[in-house]
């Protein structure tokens, strides 16, 4: 199991693209009303569906004061406790790319062939595997906000018509079944892409969600920043926003977690497997940040406000939505979706977590919600929708 589930994030953009509510009702804050409607939400969803351990927390960033709350979990698991964060990655990524353009060392509406600025080298390798399909007129800011048409090949099964061993599989499965610690690069997942000539379409004429995108965004940030992804995000985001207990995996090798960690599970047709182990170079760029809730309501809130090393023009055109996902239904930006009485974030699924991860300026109300449990049978309709009743449930118990 992986975060093949493209679908779900499908699922989750689209339940939580209908715009946000804003300020906060009139009513003292309750930590133990908090804790209610969490073991409430929790207890009535595994006796539904019939999850036999795991559980779900929720923490909260108010101006009333913070507020933690978790059901079904260990002793000790706390805001504090760390996890995959999985997608939620992506609004480093985004961050990372804004900041460059913002230092004008890049411009968000070059084509990815086109020269970084004051060099003779382009902001992708002029290789055979970054020989994508349209690759001469994706622009950086499509791939930013998923509308470049890039094969996600992390999610999707190649096209049983492409000359290839892996035709009709899963790429990273099939490459993992054989050497579970393979060390995944950009260049090769890309390189899928360029030797089946897979697109979904021409860049600007849709929205398709794609790991494998913001995988070439990373690569993207190395070459123009000279600098290692890992190393940039440390030096630019985590450490001048106080992000301590945030860091980049970049090993196959480097499957564990940073104590204290909450254990992450996936639940299947009736078994129950720990899936904490993962091998995460695969997902560099898009999935492969490890948090905790507090560091990640002090991120989302800090990036939103302008706070965070982009100034509040910047941060505004990360949450504007583009054109072509509000056609579809959603309300997705540069790295950022608009979510339905929460405000503005983003979700994330790898095996064992789903998470969100959101904060609403009306309010200055920052909430993460995450299970550490995936329920396969159920992860992308009850499981996802319960997500974002959590939160909202959470936000109303604490008076917002």
């Amino acid at each position: 199991m992986h975060c093949r589930f493209v679908s779900l994030m499908i699922v989750v953009i689209a339940v939580i693209a209908l715009g946000f509510a804003g300020c906060a009702a009139k009513r003292a804050v309750s930590p133990e009303s908090l804790q209610h409607v969490i073991d409430a939400d929790w207890t009535t969803y595994q006796r539904a569906h019939g999850v036999p351990g795991g559980g779900l927390a929720v923490y909260l960033m108010t101006p009333k004061g913070n507020f933690y709350a978790a059901s079904g979990m260990a002793a000790g698991i706390d805001q504090n406790t760390h996890f995959r964060i999985a997608s939620n990655t992506k609004t480093f990524t985004s961050a990372a790319i804004l900041l460059l353009a913002q230092q004008g060392k890049l411009d968000i509406d070059d084509t990815i062939v086109a020269a970084i600025p004051g060099q003779t080298t382009p902001y992708v390798p002029d290789t055979d595997p970054y020989n994508i399909p349209y690759k001469a007129t994706i622009t950086i800011r499509e791939l930013l906000s998923h509308t470049a048409g890039v094969f996600d090949n992390d999610n999707d099964i190649i096209p049983a018509t492409c000359p290839v061993p892996y035709a009709g599989k899963n790429y990273p499965l099939w490459v993992m079944a054989g050497d579970p610690t393979h060390q995944f690069s950009t260049d090769e997942v890309a390189g899928v892409n360029a030797t089946c000539q897979l697109s979904y379409f021409a860049p600007g004429a849709d929205f398709h969600y794609s790991d494998t995108g913001y995988s070439i965004l990373a690569e993207i940030i190395e070459r123009v920043s000279g600098m290692a992804y890992d190393q940039f995000l440390v030096q630019n985001l985590m450490s001048p926003n106080g992000l301590a207990s945030t860091s980049v995996v970049m090993l196959g090798t480097d499957q564990t977690l940073p104590p204290p960690f909450n254990p992450g599970y996936v639940y299947q047709q009736g078994v129950m497997t720990d899936a904490t182990k993962d091998n995460m170079s695969l997902h560099i760029g898009e999935g492969n940040i490890t948090s905790t809730p507090a560091d990640l309501a002090r991120w989302i809130r800090r990036l939103v406000r302008g706070e965070a090393g982009l100034n509040s023009a910047t941060a505004n055109e990360m949450t504007t939505p583009s054109a072509q996902s509000q056609k579809d239904g959603g309300h997705y930006g540069l790295g950022i979706s608009t979510v339905a009485g929460l405000g503005f974030g983003h979700s994330g699924a790898n095996q064992g977590y789903l998470s969100l991860m959101v904060y609403d300026p009306a309010a200055d109300v920052a909430v993460i919600a995450y299970f550490n449990v995936w329920d396969v049978a159920n992860l992308m309709n009850a499981q996802s929708q319960l997500l974002m009743q959590a939160a909202r449930d959470a936000r109303a118990a604490v008076g917002y």
